[in-house]
């Protein structure tokens, strides 16, 4: 009989995250200072981060040390289980093996809290007292303002509206655990108003929310910005889901022949996937697979080049696969996957050839999800789906010797009215027309 639930145990947990960058087989192009174009230092950052997790986000060190104070709020629900698909199998007719790396089972009920402890920790460690933060689908607020909770922080959380709206509960949790929670375009900050001037039905955009969120760290002496996903040292924070993922298999004597994620900003994906670089570049013909939605196709379709990070250009410049700051996403329900760029550690690997990226209509993703949950029994989060979906289609030609393992990023009992919708036959499908995309890409600047 074949084993269920492989549970890691906890004296085993990792206690160093996995720092990707000294492995790139081409150096990450440097983040860029806006106004000069030359490449950002570190004092430009510190009006914002921490100078702990600036240093993480420059780091050459292969591995960095988790602090014990982090793996202590780690411990509440890591080592997280990695499960075996097996009735999924069964229906889909795979003949293959599909394990998950369940994610949903952290207070947030996502991977987020993997960043968001941290983070919190070492801009407490520097006496920061409130930290902003934008946030799509909820699942990154609910993290961090869980994490704010435990080191006694405030925490401001400005939602995308479309998600705000579609998903009510997600203001109840964050409320309840002594988080702030607004609508974005809201009317706190100078850019909420000025696009509610524009456009009073605005239904926001994670970059704009990014605008809002890096505004008001800005503006306040006690408050530092905390970001969910895109870069360096969230992707690093993550990678504790795959370094996990190698031990739990190595337990059943297992190995992945495909590793699959869903990609918005792309930290679920490169915490999974990242670990297993080295042995990649070794030789190892491991399969790194990122799903996103055809509605915000990033890495499928979308350029190559630097750009800001935010639609109203408080960031640096980022080299990154990119559908344009300006780019406003089509409301569908996978709020979490609704940003116009991707972490650029990501877009290295695509870039190099070392990941494949695909994308699918929505309502393929909520079918992979019915029948993930009519299977294995549980509801995913409608970004989650989308690596449901990349797992099942995988398998189509997926052989006896293949395993694939796809990281269950979240539970969806907080997106019930998106399944409503799916269940009557609501839900549209986006498809980006080209022409949309080379609009918002006439805004990007050109960097020689």
């Amino acid at each position: 009989m074949s084993v269920k639930k492989i549970f890691l145990p906890q004296d085993q947990m990792p206690t160093r995250w996995y720092n990707p960058m000294p492995d790139l087989p081409t150096p990450m192009a440097p983040p860029l200072n806006p106004e000069t174009m030359e490449p950002l230092t570190p004092d430009m950052l510190s009006p914002i981060f921490p100078d702990s997790l600036i240093a993480q986000e420059m780091s050459t060190d292969r591995f960095i040390d988790i602090p014990q104070e982090v793996l202590d709020v780690y411990k509440i629900w890591r080592p997280s289980p990695l499960v075996r698909a097996d009735r999924l199998e069964k229906a889909i007719g795979a003949k293959c093996k599909i394990f998950y790396k369940d994610e949903s089972v952290s207070p947030a009920g996502s991977h987020k809290p993997n960043t968001s402890v941290p983070q919190a920790y070492y801009n407490k460690m520097e006496g920061v007292t409130r930290l902003a933060t934008e946030t799509g689908a909820g699942q990154w607020g609910t993290a961090l303002s869980f994490a704010c909770a435990q080191y006694g922080m405030e925490c401001v959380v400005y939602m995308v509206k479309v998600s705000y709206e579609q998903k009510p509960y997600r203001k109840m949790i964050i409320n309840t655990y002594g988080g702030t929670i607004h609508a974005s375009p809201s009317e706190q900050t100078r850019t909420g108003r000025e696009m509610l001037a524009k456009d009073p039905d605005c239904k926001g955009s994670l970059g704009l929310a990014i605008s809002e969120a890096v505004e008001d760290a800005a503006t306040h002496d006690d408050t530092k910005y905390a970001l969910g996903s895109v870069l360096n040292h969230v992707i690093i924070h993550q990678t504790i889901t795959g370094l996990e993922v190698q031990k739990q298999l190595a337990m059943i004597g297992e190995k992945a022949t495909h590793l699959v994620g869903c990609v918005g900003g792309g930290s679920n994906f490169g915490g999974l996937v990242l670990p297993f670089l080295p042995q990649k570049l070794e030789g190892d013909p491991v399969r790194f697979i990122a799903v996103e939605p055809k509605a915000c196709p990033t890495l499928t379709r979308g350029e190559y080049r630097y750009d800001f990070g935010d639609m109203a250009r408080l960031t640096p410049l980022v080299k990154m696969h990119t559908l344009g700051h300006d780019f406003m996403p089509a409301p569908i329900h996978a709020g979490g996957l609704r940003y116009h760029g991707d972490a650029p550690i990501v877009c290295n690997i695509v870039n190099e050839g070392l990941c494949e990226p695909v994308a699918y209509f929505q309502t393929e993703c909520f079918e992979a999800a019915k029948l993930f949950m009519q299977t294995e029994g549980f509801l995913p989060a409608p970004e989650t789906s989308h690596a449901i979906k990349g797992a099942i289609e995988a398998a189509r030609t997926a052989g006896p010797d293949d395993v694939i393992v796809f990281l269950y990023s979240g539970h969806g009992m907080l997106d019930l009215a998106s399944y409503d919708a799916f269940n009557q036959g609501l839900l549209t499908n986006f498809e980006l027309p080209q022409r949309d995309i080379e609009e918002a890409l006439k805004a990007c600047p050109v960097v020689k």
